[in-house]
């Protein structure tokens, strides 16, 4: 949640389905610092939506006619850059999650996730981090080790990085945000934000969540309940 005072956060919301839309409406609105400042019912017209009415995250539907979200994120990684985009999916659609981190997409929630999961997923994006649903990422890696990257990066590469870098990077995938770990390591954002790009070149992996999905590959951390605070 936004500290009191600050601006709410600005979410697009997208799904072809009215029904699904009003339901996540409404979870969304019950947050006092969430405004949702659009919908759109494709990509196509999600995309149109961002060029009239900015926003901080778009909260998308995978699956949709016309456009779908994965051609949509990875159109708005072009388009708008600074926007974060999570994709809703269902349990047994892990080949569209994989298109998605391919897409660049920030977060991944189940569509039968409970309200506080969703919202927390919006929040650790908005804040700089990724989510991935813990039982999501299990299946991933239970399923689809072996797919998971194009050209794995090798455990030995974190010797890569330096400590400093190893603790930013063990923070990051234990899910924490750039402002939780500037605290946790007594640091300016901007310096985390530095140590973030600087780990992410050297394990040549393209955004934060392809940087969980390898901690997890490697053993690194566990999956946590969406209800367990970051350790």
């Amino acid at each position: 949640m936004r500290p009191d005072g600050e601006n709410p956060l600005r979410v697009l919301l997208v799904d072809d389905q009215e029904l699904i839309r009003a339901g996540v409406r409404m979870v969304l609105r019950s947050a006092p610092d969430v405004l949702v400042v659009g919908e759109a019912s494709d990509g196509a017209a999600a995309l149109a939506a961002l060029r009239e009415t900015p926003a901080e995250v778009v909260l998308m539907d995978v699956r949709m006619h016309g456009m779908d979200g994965i051609e949509a994120t990875a159109r708005m990684r072009t388009d708008f850059p600074g926007t974060c985009v999570v994709l809703l999916t269902a349990f047994d659609e892990d080949g569209l999650v994989r298109a998605g981190l391919a897409a660049g997409a920030d977060g991944f929630v189940l569509k039968d996730a409970p309200p506080e999961e969703l919202l927390r997923a919006i929040h650790t994006v908005a804040d700089g981090g990724a989510y991935v649903s813990p039982m999501l990422a299990k299946r991933l890696l239970d399923d689809y080790r072996p797919q998971l990257y194009e050209a794995p990066v090798a455990a030995g590469s974190l010797d890569e990085l330096t400590r400093r870098e190893q603790e930013v990077f063990t923070l990051v995938a234990r899910g924490l945000t750039n402002s939780q770990i500037a605290e946790r390591l007594s640091l300016s954002p901007v310096t985390v934000r530095t140590h973030v790009d600087n780990v992410l070149g050297k394990l040549h992996l393209p955004h934060r969540s392809r940087l969980i999905i390898f901690a997890y590959e490697n053993d690194l951390v566990r999956p946590q309940r969406f209800d367990e605070p970051p350790a």
